[in-house]
């Protein structure tokens, strides 16, 4: 009997992945944060590699999987962690899964502007203290008529600006092209956008060109007491920069999914009370986790048996 292809799984693949991983495919699951002499060692002879963005997959790992490897399918519509390069030059596939989760994280977008807006750790934390006391305002600032700047105009950006048209805001758009903005929005240069937008919110894969497209000078662009927001990659922007902003009553206050050092999150950031801070729950929903989920392993069935699979990277 011939063995079937076996594929490796690291990451926060949901169990209903795995159980239809294995009904055509040997499966060997490993730990959420592998070291990599395990993953060193498991990838050898394996047909598929199933990551998510806190995998990092390098020329080495490729390598070490020899020429047996067919795909790296990443659990995420993020795939910063492959070198697509290497990826390219040993005649590999890798996929991922975009759509599915776009309006999960569009909504947790919005979730993030409304709380940092509305001070709901600061508030939380006073109720949850017991030293509530009536005259102890919090006040806060409204999204509904708000300027709200969008940076970058992907899918996920695009489903935040139709959630926003309840709250009649006046939408300003950043993007590298030109675009078709939404009715009654407007497309602005970055700093443009940054000066005027009370709330900002950012929506761009991290590559060279985007890595710290936030830093201490754009921080110093943008308008005082606005609302940052990031459910991209946190290496968007230079976190000690938006420590001092943030400190300084520059930057109103943030609310963010991602950090530069997943799972780290600094001190300094953690104890600062004008932010709203997540782990990395953009996605975590469970509709959007099983249709993920499913979305990945139809990407790994497919190039093992020869198919174009459905959300190809490379």
């Amino acid at each position: 009997m011939t063995a079937r292809p076996r594929v490796v799984v690291v990451g926060a693949l949901p169990a209903l992945g795995i159980e239809l991983m294995r009904q055509r495919l040997e499966v060997d699951p490993g730990p959420i944060r592998p070291e990599r002499s395990w993953l060193r060692e498991h990838v050898s002879g394996a047909a598929a590699i199933v990551a998510d963005p806190g995998v990092p997959i390098d020329a080495a790992l490729l390598d070490a999987a020899g020429a047996s490897l067919k795909v790296v399918a990443n659990f995420a519509v993020g795939y910063d962690n492959i070198d697509l390069e290497a990826v390219r030059a040993r005649g590999i596939r890798a996929t991922n899964t975009p759509d599915v989760l776009t309006n999960a994280t569009a909504e947790l977008a919005i979730t993030l502007m409304l709380a940092a807006a509305r001070r709901v750790t600061e508030a939380d934390a006073l109720t949850r203290s017991g030293e509530w006391q009536e005259e102890q305002a919090l006040l806060g600032r409204e999204l509904a008529g708000a300027t709200v700047g969008l940076v970058g105009f992907g899918r996920i950006a695009r489903r935040v600006a139709e959630l926003l048209r309840g709250f009649e805001v006046l939408l300003l758009v950043s993007a590298r092209s030109r675009i078709a903005a939404p009715s009654g929005a407007e497309q602005r240069e970055l700093e443009d956008l940054l000066a005027s937008a009370d709330f900002v919110s950012l929506h761009v894969p991290l590559s060279s060109e985007t890595r710290y497209l936030i830093d201490a000078s754009r921080l110093a662009q943008i308008k005082r007491g606005a609302v940052l927001v990031n459910t991209s990659r946190g290496g968007v922007i230079d976190t000690a920069a938006l420590i001092d902003a943030l400190r300084s009553g520059r930057l109103g206050a943030a609310g963010l999914d991602v950090y530069e050092h997943e799972p780290q999150v600094p001190r300094e950031l953690r104890e600062l009370p004008n932010t709203v801070l997540l782990p990395h729950i953009g996605s975590a929903t469970g509709k959007t986790r099983e249709a993920m989920a499913r979305l990945c392993v139809e990407n790994v069935l497919a190039v093992i048996e020869g198919r174009e699979p459905p959300t190809p990277v490379v």
